[in-house]
């Protein structure tokens, strides 16, 4: 048993979760639509029946899910990162520099720490803020 994040997006879930496993380099993920619940046909609009109800990626031993707001909510995250930790410094950095293209803003340069050989935080193109590690120097 353990912790697995679930995070929320504004209509780009499927594009987001595709471009998580590409980078993990893991299967396409799992995916559900508002639009394939049964009860979906009463008073859901094209668009929103559309929209991601839940996705998964596999990752190792765990798994990162997700799923876009209904239509009319407004909430996207704001306050959770998802923390990866990677074998080498080198996969570390490969990541980090593939989730800075578009990235929204980047907290922390990708350098060494006094606790990981590479460490850097962003919040990337989709809305996520990533803490990417290399390996613990602990």
């Amino acid at each position: 048993m353990g912790f697995e994040p679930y995070i929320h997006f504004q209509g780009n879930c499927e594009e987001a979760m595709r471009f998580y496993a590409e980078l993990f380099g893991t299967e396409s993920p799992f995916i559900m639509r508002y639009g394939d619940m049964p009860e979906a046909s009463e008073g859901m609009s094209e668009a929103g029946k559309a929209r991601i109800m839940h996705a998964l990626i596999k990752l190792g031993d765990g798994a990162l899910m997700a799923s876009d707001w209904p239509e009319g909510r407004d909430r996207p995250q704001s306050s959770v990162s998802i923390s990866h930790v990677s074998d080498s410094r080198e996969d570390a950095k490969a990541i980090f520099e593939r989730l800075m293209d578009g990235a929204e803003e980047v907290m922390m340069p990708f350098d060494d720490t006094f606790w990981a050989d590479g460490f850097g935080m962003l919040r990337d193109r989709f809305g996520t803020a990533w803490m990417i590690n290399g390996p613990s120097k602990m």
